[in-house]
């Protein structure tokens, strides 16, 4: 039986900007967090200069806060369904995780033993390993429940992530100009985590189609010694107007992105190889790829992969439904603000 009831998160995210005039506001307005001999800093201030020491330390408050969100929603699942059972949440608990959870059988147990590599005796470690693994298995069993019955229900989370502004000037977007939700992700194309993450963005976009449109920008990171020269090939690429099928084929091909590599790509995709290759070796496109790389900096990125969705900040490699929970808060939010005008 599906729940019905919907759980809503504790307000609408941590933003950098939310502080900020509107637009058009005077600035005179603005909150003023401080004064140095007469000269007022006002919060909109502290928001665009310091960005790079709030974002990092707003995403990790995010990080706990939707960790105890989701244990709020957990608990709140298993009560209402305890409740639907006219039972306690320890006899449901009890019959539904507790109850089928098996002691590990003495093969299971030695094995365990042997791995621990402890000059413990056998004898003294077992019941510690029995209990080891009980609780191991109930970790995961509970788990397993509680995913059922949030399978079951509707739940919504309106707890966004912190918000920061990117600039979108001069950038190669796939998709509608005027697409509800924008995805930035700022990347490399050596790194692994971006490399994984690469067919979950395809995912998105074959999921939500018009509404959403995506930016890549480029953080080419000190220890990938191939990543700088990979994205002047990408930008060199998108000067041919193919900018996106050689980005998806660096991150599809695997991780060998030396020149050489990288000029067969080229020709893979049928460019002019010749105007290619003297984009490439020129270092045309270098310019460009470290603006991205000062505009991440700029932000206190520190690594790879970083989405903005809609200005929303996520960090490292998320799974893509937490990419996908982010970009429907943004449609719904749009859709509740153009319900709210038309009223």
């Amino acid at each position: 039986m599906a729940i019905s009831r919907t759980l809503i998160g504790f307000g609408l995210g941590i933003s950098l900007s939310a502080s900020t005039n509107p637009a058009g506001a005077d600035e005179k307005s603005a909150p003023v967090v401080a004064e140095v001999n007469g000269h007022r800093l006002t919060r909109a201030d502290l928001e665009q200069k310091q960005v790079a020491k709030l974002l990092q330390a707003r995403y990790q408050q995010y990080v706990a806060e939707r960790e105890a969100l989701d244990q709020l929603i957990d608990q709140q699942l298993l009560e209402m369904q305890a409740a639907r059972e006219h039972v306690s949440v320890e006899q449901l608990l009890q019959r539904e995780v507790l109850g089928k959870i098996k002691d590990p059988t003495d093969d299971q147990i030695q094995v365990f033993y042997e791995g621990m590599r402890t000059e413990e005796p056998f004898a003294t470690a077992r019941q510690k390993i029995v209990g080891t693994i009980r609780q191991i298995r109930l970790a995961k069993a509970r788990a397993a429940y509680v995913e059922t019955l949030r399978s079951q229900a509707n739940v919504r989370i309106a707890l966004a992530p912190p918000h920061a502004d990117v600039a979108l000037d001069d950038t190669v977007r796939q998709g509608p100009q005027d697409a509800p939700v924008v995805v930035v992700e700022f990347a490399d194309y050596e790194c692994p985590y971006c490399q994984g993450i690469h067919p979950e963005i395809k995912k998105l976009q074959d999921e939500f189609g018009n509404k959403v449109a995506f930016v890549f920008k480029d953080f080419p990171l000190p220890m990938h010694p191939n990543a700088q020269r990979a994205a002047e090939a990408a930008r060199c690429a998108g000067v041919q107007g193919k900018f996106w099928e050689f980005h998806d084929l660096i991150f599809t091909k695997g991780k060998s992105i030396d020149v050489a590599q990288l000029k067969e790509h080229a020709r893979t995709l049928n460019l002019d190889a010749a105007r290619f290759d003297q984009c490439l070796d020129s270092n045309e496109q270098a310019a460009a790829v470290r603006a991205d790389l000062a505009q991440a900096q700029r932000l206190g990125l520190t690594g790879t992969p970083a989405f903005f969705i809609n200005g929303h900040f996520l960090s490292g490699a998320v799974k893509y439904n937490t990419l996908r929970e982010v970009v429907e808060q943004q449609l719904s939010a749009q859709e509740s603000a153009r319900t709210s005008a038309s009223k």
